[in-house]
């Protein structure tokens, strides 16, 4: 459909800000997100100082109480009776009534304004664990107290609800972005002053003797001790106090001090499932090896579909944004965002060779503000050159001798443009010219004998011709320049100028995403809101050839030329597909589109399913590397569990709704709502006769299971949580659960009437079926050093119960000895992903172990060696 005159400008505009409106926010959102780190690591500081002069308080409670009790029995036996007013003694001490509970002395601490109630739930400040659709601004995950007490334990000090102190923020468990991870800030006053990270500290300052002060592990800076008497290890986490109950037959043998070395097994990466082609462009192309090249979150991937076989290039540390193949079609180069690492988590450019893997040069360490956006090797002079926009708040664009030494050396770098920069291309025929374009320009550099880049931008005859962005490039075989853009025309300018040839006008409703010239001269155009590959002879005529892709596949991102008269396709929906105009696409990877939270293995098959927010629920097979079905549940997905007998598969929703459906015709069976926040966390008794629901409303919801698990009736809830239910675990006689919460609690059940189990002592020996929870005795040491609390999202023992796996916020999924019981604990290590890793499984029979990422979308399978 032709539109002219202003509606044309108004509609295409308004598409294309839909489209680009991440890109086009970025230095605002850099800013902000500098502003947040500050604020959050001065809260995690202030929190800390709160939760430990809480803890002081209460032993000053504990001690004032035992002290009271002794004063009044010797003034009974004097023949005295206590005033029940008098809270003072002869000394100048605070005294308690002994009349009052405990309970009663709890809230003498609290601020006049709080109400007691509030212990139970979370405060109003309450944040979302699902993705905010107002804002895309990245966050660290910041959970903060709420419950001041330690974790229940048989000392009276203790309590399931503990009192909170005034104006603490509540636990958000809020996942930070994937290219901006906060780090801590040396530069902050409080961390230039003393650190007051344990109760210890306040002890040794006041001379306080509350118990005998057992050992050490020196090393950790959690100050973890043993007590032998009750057999317990005390750790720390964002110094709140918390205590873990060792089994009866350890408390005599168990030795804090003791390193526990890793598994002799070890992890293979063996698939990686998904691409990123959301928002970034033109990283697909086809390798002389018969594979293809992309990326997804920090792993580069070599895919050959004919032998169904991958490779993977695992130099980067974070996020890939751009690729690029060197005319020798030998060497690929690919630039990363800002990560965690110290040395290498700063942006960079990889220089790699894709037949070996072996990396060739490391260009920028230190030279890039924010990430690298685009790449492109020089052509006409055989690839001396490199070329590479940095996406900081001038956009530089920079000129690399990338052979010169082992650093390469950086010949040039100037401002490209105060808006957003989206591709950047050498030219093909002209020596030391390069192109680039973006938000409202197309700009023609060259680079002189001198080093020094000069730029003309691209002319425009109307304004009715200039559009609010020039989405890409390409060039005809005889060196003119074709841009697409967000009108949905080509523009031809002719080579060697900045003057426009000719315009093709409404090619595709919406923006033109790619152009991709073949070897016999024609040109095909991807749309990316229409989703349709339209062909063109070398005058820009069509030639009738055309293909839709499936809407429900994205639209076109990218279009590169494959064997014969194939193509390959890159679509907004993280797709790739293989095929012809004549003869049809068909999907060769497929992968989800937004943050993942849900995982879990099937009982008896090599098949696990995922969903996320991107409201896809995906059942994929191991064996074949494929996905065997895909359903849109039109619902936020945050959990998700298999029963028994795989039948059927719960999946826990965002709004607070929950799924029944069939694993097989995936047909759901009915829908159940409880409460109006995330299902956090689903599971069934090892039996199958219950199903456990955490929710992030504090509370966890039984339900009794019958017909083929197909009907459930809800039996009660457990109530006694602070803050929001994070992980469970059945025990093996299907009769307590163990849960934690977001501040660190550890509560224990007794399922059948809901009531919590107020000793912890009696199920020190308990046989549990699953070791999902993070705080265990037998997963004290997956905790590393300077643990917030929040690191750590993810845990997962093998059914075979002798290794653990976790998933952690610096996209690191770990492998360790099981049990993990000792607080120096030895592990392996091993990056892929480049978002915070949000959840980890073994497959039924332990061949494989699957981690989830977040923002980066990807589902990494390991082989276990």
């Amino acid at each position: 459909m032709r539109i002219n005159g202003a509606e044309s400008l108004s509609s295409s505009s308004k598409s294309e800000a839909d489209d680009m409106i991440e890109t086009e926010n970025e230095s605002l959102r850099e800013r902000v997100c500098d502003l947040e780190k500050k604020v959050l690591e001065q809260g995690d500081e202030i929190v800390c100082l709160r939760s430990t002069l809480a803890d002081v308080l209460r032993r000053l409670n504990q001690l004032e109480g035992s002290r009271t009790l002794s004063l009044n029995t010797s003034a009974l036996k004097n023949g005295n009776t206590p005033r029940a007013g008098n809270h003072y003694g002869g000394n100048g001490h605070h005294l308690i009534s002994p009349t009052l509970s405990q309970k009663e002395v709890t809230l003498r601490y609290r601020s006049a304004n709080e109400h007691p109630a509030s212990a139970l739930r979370d405060p109003v400040r309450r944040v979302p664990s699902h993705n905010n659709s107002h804002s895309s601004l990245p966050q660290r995950r910041a959970v903060h107290y709420q419950s001041t007490g330690s974790l229940h334990s048989d000392s009276p000090s203790s309590s399931s609800v503990s009192p909170v102190p005034p104006a603490s923020p509540s636990p958000s468990p809020t996942r930070p972005g994937t290219a901006q991870k906060p780090q801590r800030l040396s530069g902050t006053n409080l961390y230039n002053s003393k650190r007051w990270s344990s109760t210890g500290d306040f002890n040794q300052a006041q001379n306080f003797s509350v118990a005998p002060q057992p050992s050490t592990l020196a090393s950790s800076t959690r100050d973890a001790t043993y007590n032998e008497e009750e057999g317990s290890v005390r750790m720390f986490l964002r110094g709140r106090p918390i205590n873990l109950y060792a089994p009866t037959a350890e408390i005599a043998t168990y030795d804090i001090t003791k390193v526990a070395t890793a598994p002799s097994s070890k992890l293979k990466l063996d698939w990686v499932y998904g691409y990123r082609g959301k928002d970034c462009r033109s990283n697909l192309y086809l390798l002389p090896t018969g594979e293809m090249v992309y990326f997804v979150a920090s792993v580069a991937v070599l895919y050959n579909v004919q032998e169904q076989s991958q490779r993977h290039y695992l130099g980067h540390t974070d996020d890939i944004k751009c690729l690029t193949i060197h005319p020798n079609k030998l060497l690929v180069a690919t630039g990363q965002t800002a990560g965690h690492d110290n040395h290498e988590g700063k942006p960079h450019i990889r220089v790699w060779n894709s037949v070996s893997l072996a990396t060739v040069v490391v260009l920028g360490l230190g030279e890039f503000e924010r990430s690298i956006s685009c790449l492109s090797f020089s052509k006409a002079d055989g690839g001396s050159l490199l070329c590479a926009i940095d996406e900081g708040n001038d956009h530089n664009i920079s000129v690399w001798d990338w052979q010169k030494n082992e650093k390469g050396h950086k010949i040039t770098e100037t401002k490209c443009s105060m808006d957003t920069v989206v591709a950047a291309e050498f030219h093909p025929l002209e020596r030391n010219q390069i192109v680039t374009c973006g938000k409202g320009h197309i700009s023609f550099w060259t680079l002189d004998a001198g080093g020094t880049l000069y730029k003309r931008n691209g002319i425009f005859e109307t304004t009715r011709d200039r559009p609010k962005y020039v989405t890409c490039l390409a060039f005809t075989q005889n060196g003119d320049v074709l841009s697409g853009d967000s009108n949905g025309s080509v523009v031809i300018w002719g080579r060697g100028t900045n003057n426009i040839l000719k315009v093709a006008r409404n090619v595709h409703e919406g923006s033109v995403f790619s152009i991709c010239v073949l070897k016999e001269g024609s040109i095909i155009t991807g749309g990316g809101k229409d989703g349709k590959l339209i062909q063109f002879d070398t005058s820009m005529h069509p030639t009738g050839y055309e293909a839709q892709i499936a809407e429900h596949l994205g639209g076109i991102r990218t279009v590169s030329e494959g064997r014969g008269s194939q193509l390959l396709v890159g679509s907004t929906r993280n797709c790739i597909l293989i095929g012809s105009l004549s003869m049809g696409f068909s999907p060769a990877v497929l992968g989800h589109t937004d943050e993942l939270w849900a995982l879990c293995p099937h009982p008896t098959l090599a098949q696990f399913l995922t969903a996320g927010f991107d409201r896809i629920v995906q059942l994929w097979d191991s064996l074949s590397r494929s996905v065997v079905w895909s359903k849109d549940i039109a619902e936020q997905a945050q959990s998700a569990a298999f029963s028994i007998d795989g039948r059927i598969i719960i999946v826990g929703c965002v709004s607070g709704k929950w799924i029944v459906m069939n694993s097989e015709t995936r047909e759901i069976y009915s829908t159940h709502i409880d409460g109006n926040e995330p299902i956090q966390v689903a599971k069934f008794s090892p039996d199958g006769q219950l199903l456990a629901l955490g929710s992030r409303d504090n509370y966890i919801y039984i339900y009794q299971v019958s017909d083929g698990a197909r009907n459930y009736t809800r039996l009660g809830r457990c109530t006694g949580h602070s803050s929001f239910i994070t992980h469970l675990d059945w025990s093996k006689d299907n009769e307590h659960l163990r849960s934690n919460s977001g501040d660190y609690e550890l509560l224990y059940w007794k399922v059948k009437v809901c009531r919590q189990v107020t000793h912890s002592t009696q199920l020190r020996d308990t046989v549990w079926a699953s070791n999902s929870c993070v705080l265990t005795f037998s997963s004290i040491g997956i905790w590393p050093e300077g643990a917030d609390g929040t690191d750590v999202n993810a845990c997962e023992r093998s059914n075979g119960s002798k290794l653990m796996a976790t998933g952690d916020d610096f996209g690191k999924v770990k492998l360790y000895s099981y049990p993990v019981k000792q607080p120096k604990s030895l592990c392996h290590v091993y990056g892929g992903h480049s978002s915070h890793v949000t959840n980890v499984t073994f497959l039924h029979d332990d061949s494989r172990l699957i981690s989830i990422g977040g923002k980066d979308t990807s589902v990494l399978q390991w082989e276990i060696i």
